[in-house]
C-alpha cells in the first residue's frame, strides 16, 4: 500500500464508522421515541429511506476504495477507474432521489413539532450527494477523455 493513499483510504475508513454506527444503534433508539411521538405511518417509511439510503452510501465508499487500489497499482487511467467513478455517481443520484422522496414525510414532521430546520437538514443531503454526483461525473467525463488521448498517443509512432 503506498503512502500516498493510505491517508486517503484512512479517510474513507472514517467516513463510513459513524454513518454505520448510526445504522447500528442511532437509527433503533431514534425510531423508538420517534415512533411514541409521531404516527408510524410517518415515522417508519422515513426510516426506511436512511436505511435504504446506507446501501448506496457503503457502495460508493467501497467503490472509491477500489477507486484508490488502482491508484496504487497505477492502473488510474482505465476503463475500470471511470466505471468505479460512474457506481459513485449512480449511488450520490440515488441518495439524493431517496431524500428527496423523503422530504414530505420531514415535511409533515417538522409541521407537527414545528421544526423547520428538519426540512432543511433533509435538503443538505439531497444537495450534497447531487454535488458528489456532478463531481464523479465530471471526473468520469475527465478521466475518459484522458484515456482516449493517452490511446491516440500510444497509436501515434
Amino acid at each position: 500500500m503506498k503512502r500516498e493513499t493510505l491517508f486517503l483510504k484512512l479517510a474513507v475508513f472514517l467516513i463510513g464508522l459513524p454513518i454505520l454506527a448510526l445504522c447500528v444503534w442511532g437509527l433503533p433508539a431514534i425510531a423508538k421515541e420517534a415512533a411514541e411521538t409521531y404516527p408510524a405511518h410517518w415515522v417508519y417509511p422515513l426510516l426506511t429511506v436512511m436505511y435504504a439510503s446506507a446501501i448506496p452510501f457503503f457502495v460508493a465508499l467501497a467503490q472509491t476504495l477500489r477507486l484508490l487500489s488502482y491508484i496504487d497499482k497505477n492502473n488510474a487511467f482505465s476503463e475500470l477507474s471511470v466505471r468505479a467513478l460512474k457506481n459513485i455517481k449512480t449511488c450520490a443520484i440515488t441518495i439524493s432521489i431517496l431524500y428527496a422522496a423523503g422530504i414530505p414525510l420531514l415535511y409533515l414532521i417538522a409541521e407537527e413539532d414545528d421544526a423547520p430546520g428538519l426540512i432543511v437538514l433533509g435538503l443538505v443531503i439531497v444537495f450534497a450527494s447531487m454535488v458528489i454526483a456532478v463531481f464523479a461525473a465530471v471526473l468520469q467525463k475527465l478521466l475518459k477523455n484522458a484515456i482516449d488521448i493517452k490511446s491516440e498517443n500510444d497509436l501515434t509512432v
